[in-house]
């Protein structure tokens, strides 16, 4: 099986080019956010405020999940908090969500409006640990292990779950 290797920040390009079922490898800072702190980034994004996080939605990657010392593993991607914010984020620039679960068709039909993709990773938290790198908090300390974090990885497995309107949910074996 062919593994596309993908380098933050996405370009519309890399994206344009990838189908549901693909494996992909993800390298570079990635942005880390679950439940808690989602929500309070696309209000600064509605408020003009996106700016204020310090780091560039343009191009950027989100994992659904948080960042604790037991390390990182994905969340469901279909919890209301989680999946409300793909749309706005992805508008704002985010081409590439990682999580785990089934989404809505109105958030896959969103994706593809917007040029963005949804990505599967599996919930192996030792493998991602071993291929995480820096972690730093950029907005909401508050939250602890929930707050939005920036993190360094280094070829990152996922499969991509949603793209250009299709659903792996939604294939045929």
């Amino acid at each position: 099986m062919k593994v596309i290797e993908l380098t933050t920040p996405i370009k519309a390009e890399d994206i344009a080019v990838l189908n549901v079922g693909d494996a992909v490898e993800i390298s570079g800072y990635i942005l880390c956010g679950r439940d808690a702190v989602l929500p309070k980034v696309v209000g600064m994004i509605e408020r003009g405020e996106a700016g204020e996080l310090g780091v560039d939605l343009e191009g950027q990657v989100i994992f659904h999940t948080a960042v604790s010392v037991a390390g990182v593993g994905p969340t469901s991607s279909n919890k209301l908090e989680i999946e409300s914010s793909i749309e706005p984020l992805s508008r704002a620039g985010v081409k590439v969500h990682l999580g785990k679960g089934a989404l809505k068709k109105e958030t896959v039909e969103a994706l593809d409006r917007c040029g963005s993709v949804y990505a599967v990773i599996p919930p192996v938290t030792a493998l991602l640990g071993a291929k995480t790198g820096e972690k730093k908090i950029i907005a909401f300390p508050e939250l602890g292990m929930e707050a939005l974090h920036l993190i360094k990885v280094d070829k990152y497995p996922a499969i991509i779950g949603a793209a250009h309107g299709r659903s792996i949910y939604e294939q045929k074996l």
